[in-house]
């Protein structure tokens, strides 16, 4: 019976050192919970259970407004392009990205304290319905709108759904006409390239407002328009660009770069996680003068544009140090329709140099005050006022000088005098 009992005894300190030796293994490799996220998670879970009881507003206290706000300050303070996406900010974010949206295809600006129409566009369910420029709205849906209403309010109200219906309220000013209007909202591309222009006879000017999922094949129609006007030269204006999509940003710069070459890249945390973006343009890269125009609103995906065409001498730089925003957002998709915008990874320029927090620095600076770069972008989101005097009268000041345009025209009419 001793024996036995001995060999039990033993047989049973053999296989608890097994499964300790087995949980050590195990804890190495990554087979069992990671332990410190399951203490954190506890720690976690103890203070939303101590807020969830003693907090002394209940309503404000559940457990899923608790949960919301921890994911919140847990993402939104990694670093400011990091953010945690609730249901409708992630289909905005989409919407924005897509480069498409439900509306009735209306510009809209505050003139004289009313929301004025500034376009609608030909086609658009605003057009078609006899909606003219400078009607006034006063009413979305049934709720009044005037000077105290936000910009933001009034655009979003006016957004929805595409085939969902809204109903507007106009006054014709120089009538005193009321209209009470049924549209039908449809999908409306976002115009990301504008202005596209002649300057000087033989140099050719498109402005990108930022890069959504559109915006290589209207850079590229654009480009195209101004080739077959016989251009020797180019400016792209990137001005105020808050960027957007990578691989719009690629598609913009490979028609200036050879089949294969490297365009950008992005490194991660790890050694592996590094992702090269090469041009796949079929053909002869595009080969004449280009003036880059950019300022310290131009970020992310118009500062890979900008620094991969400097770094390989396709284009000068004209302007202001760009904002520096080099960093990647992976949107990571969550349950019931929200959603994780995390930085995963930095941007590089073709020769290794990180955009992030340093920017594009110009090779021909000129620097212009947040006052002059406000006007600058009005005056060029209203090409249809070229009279002085009547946008004097509707915006309270005078057109002004474009400097960082004429320094870019001044540098691309010198590289063309030297050519010849």
């Amino acid at each position: 019976m001793l024996k036995r009992i001995l060999v039990l005894t033993g047989a049973a300190l053999l296989g608890f050192g097994a499964c300790l030796s087995a949980l050590r293994m195990a804890g190495a490799w990554s087979l069992l919970p990671n332990r410190d996220l399951d203490r954190s998670a506890s720690y976690v879970r103890d203070v939303l259970k101590i807020v969830n009881e003693n907090y002394v507003d209940p309503g404000a206290a559940s457990y899923d407004a608790l949960a919301r706000l921890s994911i919140h300050g847990m993402v939104d303070s990694l670093d400011p392009h990091s953010e945690y996406l609730e249901s409708k900010d992630n289909e905005e974010l989409e919407e924005d990205l897509d480069g498409e949206y439900g509306g009735i295809r209306v510009e809209v600006e505050m003139h004289n304290g009313a929301f004025a129409v500034v376009d609608p566009m030909a086609g658009s369910p605003g057009y078609k319905a006899g909606i003219l420029a400078g009607d006034e709205i006063t009413s979305i849906d049934g709720k009044p709108v005037d000077h105290e209403v936000p910009m933001e309010t009034v655009v979003n109200r006016l957004r929805g759904k595409p085939r969902t219906h809204v109903r507007l309220g106009l006054v014709r000013p120089g009538n005193g006409r009321r209209l009470d209007l049924d549209l039908v909202r449809e999908v409306i591309k976002i115009q990301s390239v504008r202005g596209t222009r002649v300057i000087d006879g033989t140099i050719g000017y498109i402005q990108i407002r930022d890069f959504s999922e559109h915006t290589g094949e209207q850079f590229d129609d654009a480009l195209n328009q101004l080739l077959k006007k016989g251009i020797d030269s180019l400016v792209v204006d990137l001005r105020n660009n808050p960027g957007g999509l990578l691989d719009a940003a690629v598609e913009v710069a490979e028609p200036f770069f050879k089949k294969g070459e490297l365009i950008v890249y992005t490194q991660g945390r790890h050694p592996a996680d590094r992702d090269s973006y090469l041009s796949e343009t079929e053909g002869d890269p595009l080969k004449i003068p280009v003036a880059v125009l950019i300022n310290a609103d131009t970020a992310s995906a118009a500062e890979i544009v900008a620094g991969a065409l400097k770094d390989t001498g396709r284009a000068v730089i004209v302007g202001e140090r760009s904002f520096g925003k080099g960093s990647v957002q992976s949107i990571f998709k969550l349950k019931n329709g929200e959603g994780l915008r995390l930085t995963t990874a930095h941007y590089f320029t073709p020769s290794g140099v990180m955009i992030h927090a340093k920017g594009i620095a110009p090779q021909v600076e000129v620097v212009m005050n947040p006052d002059e770069d406000r006007k600058l972008e009005m005056q060029a989101s209203r090409p249809d006022i070229s009279d002085p005097a009547d946008f004097k009268e509707r915006f309270g000041y005078a057109p002004l000088e474009d400097r960082q345009l004429d320094a870019a025209l001044d540098v691309l009419r010198t590289v063309r005098l030297y050519d010849k």
